[in-house]
Protein backbone atom coordinates (compact mmCIF):
# COMPACT_ATOMS: atom_id res chain seq x y z
CA UNK A 1 0.00 0.00 0.00
CA UNK A 2 1.42 3.35 -1.01
CA UNK A 3 1.68 5.98 1.66
CA UNK A 4 -0.26 9.19 1.05
CA UNK A 5 1.54 12.30 -0.06
CA UNK A 6 1.84 15.31 2.23
CA UNK A 7 -1.08 16.92 0.39
CA UNK A 8 -3.21 13.83 0.96
CA UNK A 9 -2.24 13.75 4.65
CA UNK A 10 -3.44 17.34 5.00
CA UNK A 11 -6.65 16.60 3.12
CA UNK A 12 -7.42 13.57 5.24
CA UNK A 13 -7.14 15.74 8.32
CA UNK A 14 -9.56 18.43 7.12
CA UNK A 15 -12.53 17.06 9.05
CA UNK A 16 -10.40 17.06 12.20
CA UNK A 17 -9.22 20.60 11.49
CA UNK A 18 -12.82 21.73 11.00
CA UNK A 19 -13.79 20.11 14.33
CA UNK A 20 -10.84 21.84 15.99
CA UNK A 21 -11.89 25.23 14.56
CA UNK A 22 -15.41 24.64 15.87
CA UNK A 23 -14.03 23.75 19.30
CA UNK A 24 -12.06 27.00 19.33
CA UNK A 25 -15.22 28.97 18.57
CA UNK A 26 -17.10 27.09 21.30
CA UNK A 27 -14.33 27.94 23.79
CA UNK A 28 -14.40 31.61 22.80
CA UNK A 29 -18.18 31.76 23.28
CA UNK A 30 -17.95 29.91 26.62
CA UNK A 31 -15.37 32.45 27.80
CA UNK A 32 -17.56 35.34 26.73
CA UNK A 33 -20.56 33.83 28.53
CA UNK A 34 -18.55 33.02 31.66
CA UNK A 35 -17.19 36.56 31.95
CA UNK A 36 -20.46 38.34 31.20
CA UNK A 37 -21.21 40.65 34.10
CA UNK A 38 -17.95 40.02 35.92
CA UNK A 39 -16.25 43.20 37.00
CA UNK A 40 -13.08 43.93 35.03
CA UNK A 41 -9.95 44.73 37.05
CA UNK A 42 -9.14 47.59 34.67
CA UNK A 43 -12.54 49.20 35.29
CA UNK A 44 -13.24 49.06 31.55
CA UNK A 45 -16.34 46.87 32.02
CA UNK A 46 -18.76 47.49 29.18
CA UNK A 47 -16.09 48.64 26.73
CA UNK A 48 -14.26 45.37 27.41
CA UNK A 49 -17.53 43.51 26.91
CA UNK A 50 -17.97 45.25 23.54
CA UNK A 51 -14.40 44.38 22.57
CA UNK A 52 -14.84 40.72 23.50
CA UNK A 53 -18.22 40.54 21.74
CA UNK A 54 -16.71 42.17 18.66
CA UNK A 55 -13.75 39.78 18.65
CA UNK A 56 -15.95 36.72 18.99
CA UNK A 57 -18.54 37.95 16.46
CA UNK A 58 -15.78 38.76 13.97
CA UNK A 59 -14.14 35.34 14.36
CA UNK A 60 -17.42 33.46 13.91
CA UNK A 61 -18.48 35.64 10.98
CA UNK A 62 -15.08 35.17 9.29
CA UNK A 63 -15.38 31.41 9.74
CA UNK A 64 -18.88 31.27 8.25
CA UNK A 65 -18.07 33.61 5.35
CA UNK A 66 -15.05 31.43 4.57
CA UNK A 67 -17.31 28.40 4.50
CA UNK A 68 -20.02 30.05 2.40
CA UNK A 69 -17.69 31.71 -0.12
CA UNK A 70 -14.91 29.12 -0.15
CA UNK A 71 -15.40 25.65 1.25
CA UNK A 72 -19.09 25.29 0.38
CA UNK A 73 -18.59 26.76 -3.10
CA UNK A 74 -15.74 24.30 -3.68
CA UNK A 75 -17.78 21.38 -2.32
CA UNK A 76 -20.71 22.27 -4.60
CA UNK A 77 -18.39 22.16 -7.62
CA UNK A 78 -16.86 18.86 -6.58
CA UNK A 79 -19.88 17.26 -4.88
CA UNK A 80 -23.17 18.64 -6.25
CA UNK A 81 -24.98 15.88 -4.33
CA UNK A 82 -24.28 17.91 -1.17
CA UNK A 83 -26.42 20.87 -2.37
CA UNK A 84 -29.33 20.24 0.06
CA UNK A 85 -26.95 19.86 3.00
CA UNK A 86 -25.01 22.98 2.08
CA UNK A 87 -28.25 24.94 1.61
CA UNK A 88 -29.24 23.99 5.19
CA UNK A 89 -25.84 25.02 6.52
CA UNK A 90 -25.99 28.38 4.73
CA UNK A 91 -29.49 28.90 6.14
CA UNK A 92 -28.10 28.24 9.64
CA UNK A 93 -25.37 30.81 8.99
CA UNK A 94 -28.06 33.41 8.28
CA UNK A 95 -29.81 32.61 11.56
CA UNK A 96 -26.53 32.81 13.47
CA UNK A 97 -25.71 36.13 11.77
CA UNK A 98 -29.02 37.59 12.97
CA UNK A 99 -28.23 36.52 16.55
CA UNK A 100 -24.73 38.01 16.30
CA UNK A 101 -26.25 41.28 15.12
CA UNK A 102 -28.53 41.33 18.18
CA UNK A 103 -25.57 40.58 20.47
CA UNK A 104 -23.54 43.43 18.91
CA UNK A 105 -26.49 45.82 19.23
CA UNK A 106 -27.09 44.85 22.86
CA UNK A 107 -23.38 45.20 23.70
CA UNK A 108 -23.30 48.64 22.06
CA UNK A 109 -26.37 49.73 24.05
CA UNK A 110 -24.88 48.33 27.26
CA UNK A 111 -21.71 50.36 26.68
CA UNK A 112 -23.75 53.53 26.04
CA UNK A 113 -25.81 53.23 29.23
CA UNK A 114 -25.16 52.57 32.89
CA UNK A 115 -22.64 49.76 33.48
CA UNK A 116 -24.26 46.35 33.70
CA UNK A 117 -27.38 47.41 31.83
CA UNK A 118 -28.59 44.81 29.34
CA UNK A 119 -26.33 41.99 30.49
CA UNK A 120 -29.29 39.68 31.09
CA UNK A 121 -30.50 40.15 27.51
CA UNK A 122 -26.99 39.58 26.16
CA UNK A 123 -26.73 36.43 28.26
CA UNK A 124 -29.99 35.07 26.84
CA UNK A 125 -28.81 35.73 23.28
CA UNK A 126 -25.46 34.07 23.99
CA UNK A 127 -27.18 31.05 25.55
CA UNK A 128 -29.36 30.67 22.47
CA UNK A 129 -26.36 31.16 20.20
CA UNK A 130 -24.42 28.46 22.05
CA UNK A 131 -27.26 25.96 21.58
CA UNK A 132 -27.63 26.76 17.88
CA UNK A 133 -23.88 26.72 17.27
CA UNK A 134 -23.50 23.35 18.97
CA UNK A 135 -26.27 21.82 16.87
CA UNK A 136 -25.02 23.48 13.67
CA UNK A 137 -21.39 22.48 14.19
CA UNK A 138 -22.30 18.87 15.01
CA UNK A 139 -24.49 18.56 11.91
CA UNK A 140 -21.87 20.20 9.68
CA UNK A 141 -19.10 17.92 10.95
CA UNK A 142 -21.19 14.77 10.46
CA UNK A 143 -22.58 15.81 7.07
CA UNK A 144 -19.27 16.91 5.55
CA UNK A 145 -16.79 14.51 7.18
CA UNK A 146 -16.72 11.99 4.33
CA UNK A 147 -16.47 14.67 1.63
CA UNK A 148 -13.66 16.47 3.47
CA UNK A 149 -11.73 13.28 4.14
CA UNK A 150 -12.14 12.15 0.51
CA UNK A 151 -10.32 15.30 -0.53
CA UNK A 152 -11.39 18.84 -1.34
CA UNK A 153 -9.17 21.07 -3.42
CA UNK A 154 -8.02 24.00 -1.30
CA UNK A 155 -8.01 27.07 -3.49
CA UNK A 156 -7.50 29.31 -0.45
CA UNK A 157 -10.73 28.59 1.41
CA UNK A 158 -9.01 26.91 4.37
CA UNK A 159 -7.44 30.01 5.94
CA UNK A 160 -10.66 31.81 6.94
CA UNK A 161 -12.43 28.55 7.78
CA UNK A 162 -9.73 26.88 9.84
CA UNK A 163 -7.48 29.73 10.99
CA UNK A 164 -9.84 32.66 11.41
CA UNK A 165 -8.58 35.60 13.38
CA UNK A 166 -10.30 38.02 15.63
CA UNK A 167 -9.40 41.69 15.49
CA UNK A 168 -6.91 42.83 18.11
CA UNK A 169 -8.44 44.14 21.32
CA UNK A 170 -8.39 47.93 21.58
CA UNK A 171 -5.67 49.53 23.64
CA UNK A 172 -6.67 50.38 27.22
CA UNK A 173 -8.55 53.64 27.31
CA UNK A 174 -9.42 53.50 23.59
CA UNK A 175 -12.99 52.53 22.73
CA UNK A 176 -13.55 49.55 20.50
CA UNK A 177 -14.69 50.22 16.94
Amino acid sequence: MASPSRGEDRTAALSLQLSSAHQDLRRRLAGLRANLGRPRPDGDGDDALRAHCLAFCTALTSHHQGEDDGLFARLLRERPDLAPTIAKLVEDHGLITRILTRVRDLADRAAATEPGTGLEAIGRELDGLAAIMDSHFGYEERALRAALDAGVHDDGWSAPVLRFRAPPAPAPGNPSP
